[in-house]
């Protein structure tokens, strides 16, 4: 769920008891995403080290290349007449 800053902060005891029992609460500030409120169980699963290399999973997990390619299709003539 989406909380907008303001309240998030007037129902933070809501906001904890839905991470432990919902997933992760999203904060927005401005109408962006900025954070994340996590269950304690949830973080430590994340911090949990990769058992084969030893590192932390964000430095096994695989490289995305975010890159967006436009199309160079410019559209199509039309002949009105």
């Amino acid at each position: 769920m989406n909380w907008q800053l303001q309240e998030a902060k007037n129902r933070l005891s809501e906001v904890v008891k839905a991470a432990k029992t919902k997933g992760p609460q999203i904060i927005t500030v401005r109408g962006k995403e900025e954070v994340a409120v996590v269950s304690l169980a949830e973080l430590q699963r994340l911090r949990k080290r990769d058992v084969v290399s030893g590192k932390p999973w964000w430095e096994t997990a695989p490289k995305l290349d975010l890159r967006i390619e436009r199309s160079r299709d410019t559209g199509r003539d039309v002949d009105f007449g």
